[in-house]
């Protein structure tokens, strides 16, 4: 016992019953009955309901005091009433009777009720976020975080696994999004880079000779915000292996996934082992490479049968002879649907940018036919054909688009999800996790046409490559893998390239020559030329997956202190403006934004 409390406000229960006990917190509820005075006490453990008649000679300042003031609290522990009881809270079958009382921390009037469930705007929240963190579900969240940090890190080790720290001043290097630059006062007019990602040092801790690596590692990137993502800055389960392949990674991952899921939620999981789906197939059947495998509808694509003589759609037939593809969704048993139906979501596709959907429904009387605006383009034959390629029956409708691959593959995409949809066809209590696979190397710019990596540059590429594969490297397949879940990229990882001239030929096709990797990756590709062992890992969003195990769409109820939008501080005001002592002793000058040029 302290001379704060003798217990939390989670603990007594009728085995107290008359203890003179102390207890300390903030005042969460006042109920104020004439000569009766209820308080809710609140501390980070639970609450206790607290009581005080007139006659006490502390009634008066209790009842005047600030509801989220910190008060101590001393008094007997007595039973309450049968009808009285209160099966929401842990202490529901007693409450204390104050004797003596003492503020600790007063409180001012409150910009926004903590007890409230009440929504309340962006910017009031994050400006007295040390109040909103007060509230009951943020709290728990952040408190769930906690623990679910604490049950990894202990899953990670009885993996094998130790926790390295990276460093947090680095270089700048090509990540894929732009970098935080902390200027160097002890060497002026250069700069420090914020890791977007400890890739690099997590490879040369392979490279050292560790075998597991991990790390709960912050990230800094300076783009955007997204809705999965804190702007600035976010948290990710960094983990590296040597002498792994790939399906050693996924061996660990799905383990530590399912446990986890398994152990903080209570939804259900689709798949205990994750399916693998080829990038390419992903693109085909899915329209993207972050499927979401509650979804059943499937995309084929049925280009050919526009080249039949029996079709006479000529509208596609004509796209499809300069290039263009045809793709499908096919959704069962929808032929009592509404011609409304149909036309929603034709018109859908037209907001979305596209030309619309056409669509039919099989049917058949003497013989197989299509009821719908485009139908009587099709000969029974050439159904038949679609049926097949489609896995469709009669009474199944085929909505469908033409164009070039990208844009097909996008409203597809978001096609199969709309319709899903509408057809409420998603069972939201479930978690699908699947892994994309066999990701293309590189992958050409539309506007520049340039040759580019299309994932992580450090990825060991498939197969033997010959001075062929060099000359297509469009064809050029990674070991690169991501976890996806329920339609939102989880993680991304890959077996790493630790053969230094090899990375020297990627760069090269990459259009980096061996001055700028050097110069760009030197402490990196220095060590992969003194013994470098095959290695593999994958880095795994944490705020994203606290997003899913708390069932919340808002990155910032996951995050203690989130950024706003622009990546700023409210309670802190940072960014803020630096002093002109301090530019001066990193021989900086801000230029006058203001100033007309």
């Amino acid at each position: 016992m302290n001379k704060y409390r003798s217990h939390n406000c989670n603990e007594l229960r009728k085995d107290d019953l008359d203890k003179n006990i102390s207890i300390s917190g903030w005042i969460n509820k006042k109920r104020d009955h004439g000569n009766l005075l209820f308080i809710d006490l609140r501390d980070n453990y639970g609450i206790t309901q607290c009581i005080i008649d007139k006659e006490n000679k502390n009634f008066l300042d209790l009842e005047k005091t600030q509801l989220e003031t910190v008060i101590k609290v001393s008094g007997k522990v007595v039973s309450r009433s049968d009808e009285t009881i209160n099966k929401e809270i842990e202490t529901g079958e007693i409450e204390v009777v104050i004797n003596e009382f003492e503020i600790l921390g007063t409180c001012k009037e409150l910009p926004m009720p903590v007890f409230s469930d009440q929504e309340y705007a962006e910017e009031i929240r994050l400006k007295y976020r040390f109040l909103d963190l007060r509230r009951k579900k943020i709290h728990e969240n952040i408190i769930l975080r906690s623990k679910v940090i604490s049950y990894i890190r202990n899953e990670m080790t009885k993996l094998g696994f130790l926790e390295f720290q990276t460093p947090i001043l680095t270089s700048s290097s090509p990540e894929g999004a732009r970098d935080f630059l902390v200027p160097s006062r002890l060497n002026p007019g250069k700069f420090y880079a914020l890791p977007q990602a400890p890739q690099q040092f997590k490879q040369l801790i392979m490279v050292s000779g560790f075998d597991k690596y991990f790390q709960i590692a912050p990230c800094f990137r300076d783009e955007d915000a997204r809705a999965d993502r804190s702007p600035g800055e976010f948290y990710q389960l960094d983990l590296e292996m040597s002498f792994v392949e790939q399906e050693d990674v996924f061996n660990v991952v799905e383990t530590l996934m399912v446990n986890t899921f398994k152990k903080f939620s209570n939804k259900k999981l689709l798949y205990d082992k994750f399916p693998k789906i080829s990038y390419a197939d992903a693109m085909l059947n899915y329209g993207s490479d972050k499927p979401d495998l509650r979804n059943p509808l499937l995309i084929n694509d049925i280009t050919e049968i526009f080249t039949r003589e029996d079709v006479s759609f000529e509208i596609f037939k004509k796209l499809v002879k300069s290039g263009s593809k045809v793709r499908c969704i096919s959704t069962k048993n929808t032929k009592d649907k509404p011609r409304s139906f149909f036309d929603n979501i034709d018109k859908w596709a037209k907001e979305q940018g596209a030309s619309g959907l056409a669509y039919f429904t099989f049917e058949k009387e003497d013989q197989l036919s299509a009821k719908g605006p485009i139908g009587k383009f099709f000969s029974h034959e050439a159904l038949e054909e679609i049926m097949k390629q489609t896995n469709s029956e009669v009474g199944d409708s085929i909505f469908m688009a033409c164009g070039k691959q990208n844009d097909l593959e996008k409203i597809t995409s978001l096609a199969r999800d709309k319709i899903a949809k509408d057809l409420d066809l998603i069972d939201d209590d479930v978690f699908a996790f699947c892994w994309i696979v066999d990701y293309p190397m590189f992958e050409k710019d539309e506007v520049t046409n340039k040759i580019e990596f299309s994932h992580n540059p450090f990825s060991m590429p498939q197969g033997n490559l010959t001075e062929e594969n060099f000359e297509k490297p469009l064809d050029i397949l990674a070991y690169q893998y991501d976890i996806v879940c329920n339609g939102i990229e989880l993680s991304s990882g890959a077996i790493r390239n630790h053969k230094p001239e090899l990375m020297y030929k990627l760069f090269s096709i990459a259009g980096y020559d061996k001055k700028q990797v050097d110069e760009k990756f030197s402490g990196m590709i220095n060590a992969l030329s003194y013994g470098a062992p095959p290695h593999g890992g994958i880095a795994l969003g944490f705020d994203r997956l606290m997003m899913f195990l708390l069932k919340t769409n808002s990155i910032r109820d996951v995050i203690a202190f989130p950024k706003t939008q622009k990546a700023g501080c409210l309670m802190t005001d940072a960014p803020g403006a630096a002093s002109f002592e301090q530019l001066n002793e990193l021989n900086l000058k801000v230029q006058d934004l203001n100033k007309e040029t």
